[in-house]
């Protein structure tokens, strides 16, 4: 069974947004995946997302349902098959930590979305409505796309 995890800094908004929208997707092409978050760092350990990112997703049909927060650990790097982060910094920390043989696992999310492949996922926290839609809007077409690689695989 294939595996995702996405990360972002603190698994509060981007990434388990990324995790619900890729359930949901994933689902919908009857595709048996391993999926999960989490943050580079571990402010927010055990608690949900953020409210607006639920808010956002729930409106779009995705549901956050059972997603925590939670650090990524020094094993994801062996149970995950594609470690997917939402900007340069978290892609930085993740590429310093992960062992030299699974450095090709990790990469940007927006990779995956046709146009926007090196760039990143900006990080709502601290902004208004618009900028949960526009994470929304990226973590789906990257959610596409890579749902695509993984039927063409």
């Amino acid at each position: 069974m294939p595996s995702v995890l996405f990360v972002c800094l603190g698994n509060i908004c981007r990434s388990p947004t990324a995790e619900a929208v890729f359930r949901h997707k994933a689902a919908q092409a009857g595709l048996d995946i391993n999926i999960d978050s989490a943050g580079t760092h571990g402010y927010h350990i055990g608690k949900a997302p953020d409210k607006r990112s639920q808010a956002a997703g729930v409106e779009r049909g995705y549901s956050f349902k059972g997603i925590a927060c939670r650090k990524v650990a020094d094993d994801d790097f062996d149970k995950f098959d594609y470690i997917l982060a939402m900007d340069s910094s978290n892609l930085a920390n993740l590429l310093e930590k992960a062992p030299d043989a699974q450095r090709h696992k990790v990469k940007l999310m927006l990779d995956f979305a046709p146009g926007h492949e090196g760039q990143e996922v900006p990080d709502p926290y601290y902004g208004g409505k618009k900028g949960f839609e526009l994470v929304l809007d990226l973590i789906e077409s990257a959610s596409d796309g890579l749902i695509k690689q993984l039927q063409a695989s």
